[in-house]
């Protein structure tokens, strides 16, 4: 029996892997892949030490050559800001109602006021500005239903100083009284709620809704017309159509108007929020974004 070592044309034996008699010939790496690897390492070696590389608790070792991404794109951003300095200087004074005659300008809000929209607004008003859905107590900004005005200068207003907070002096206040809180007994209640569902024209109990008529004439509509269309100077909201900042159900506004409801809006002026709040050109531009949505007035 042969002993001797397999060796093919090169010289090189097997492994001594066999599979159904076919066995294995143990060539080397091609040597252009050899080298090519040792270099890979020299490289990787040569990275570790010119660029940021190896973690620690604060930030990472910063490397030779001080190369930093987040440097870089701070600069990209300052020439960006640069660029963009004159526009800026300009829609923080601007008279808001004639800046849709400036089309770089409204151009320029409309992209910037996304941007501050989607950073500081959408936790509440949703990603579409839809107010996420209709009766969670965040405005919807489409339509056309607006609390305290929805001209481009009413909007800046209200960014700029908020609902019932404690930020602005000027911010929006209008506190509904909880008629359940020893001023309506529950029996009628129940008969100014039916009305209100009539005037939304809902389902309600017509013998009811004839004694609400009355309550709702006597407490109701200095705030919110004798109409029910109720008053946006004020932040009175119209209970005759079919928009709902707390939905409509017979039992939402019974609680409504036993409990009442006071959202809070802070105040988004920097001046009320320092190192936190919104420019003057942001509050421009985010009330431009807004009001060009489609529910601008």
């Amino acid at each position: 029996m042969s002993t001797e070592e397999k060796k093919n044309a090169e010289g090189f034996g097997t492994t001594g892997h066999s599979w159904d008699g076919i066995e294995e010939w143990n060539n080397p790496m091609p040597r252009w892949w050899v080298w090519t690897f040792y270099i890979t390492i020299i490289w990787a070696i040569g990275y570790v030490i010119a660029y940021p590389a190896w973690p620690l608790i604060n930030g990472a070792t910063s490397g030779l050559l001080g190369y930093s991404t987040r440097a870089e794109v701070a600069a990209q951003i300052a020439a960006v800001d640069e660029q963009n300095a004159e526009l800026r200087e300009k829609l923080a004074s601007v008279d808001l109602t004639t800046i849709s005659e400036d089309t770089a300008l409204h151009n320029y809000a409309k992209q910037g006021g996304a941007a501050v929209f989607r950073n500081n607004c959408a936790q509440c008003h949703g990603s579409g500005a839809n107010g996420i859905r209709m009766g969670s107590g965040y405005p919807n900004l489409l339509d056309d239903d607006w609390l305290w005005g929805g001209s481009i200068e009413e909007i800046a207003f209200t960014i700029r100083n908020g609902v019932r907070n404690e930020q602005s002096d000027d911010a929006h206040i209008n506190d509904m009284p909880a008629f359940g809180d020893d001023w309506l007994e529950k029996a009628q209640i129940d008969q100014v709620v039916n009305y209100v569902l009539k005037l939304s024209g809902q389902d309600h109990d017509a013998g009811l809704a004839t004694e609400g008529a009355t309550i709702f004439l006597d407490e109701c509509s200095s705030c919110h017309m004798e109409d029910g269309t109720g008053d946006s100077t004020t932040g009175a909201p119209n209970l005759a159509d079919a928009i709902w900042l707390y939905d409509g159900d017979a039992a939402t506004i019974t609680e409504t108007v036993t409990f009442a409801r006071g959202g809070v809006m802070p105040a988004w002026a920097q001046e009320f929020n320092p190192g936190f709040g919104l420019s003057d050109a942001e509050i421009n531009a985010v009330a431009a974004y807004v009001h060009q949505l489609g529910g601008g007035q």
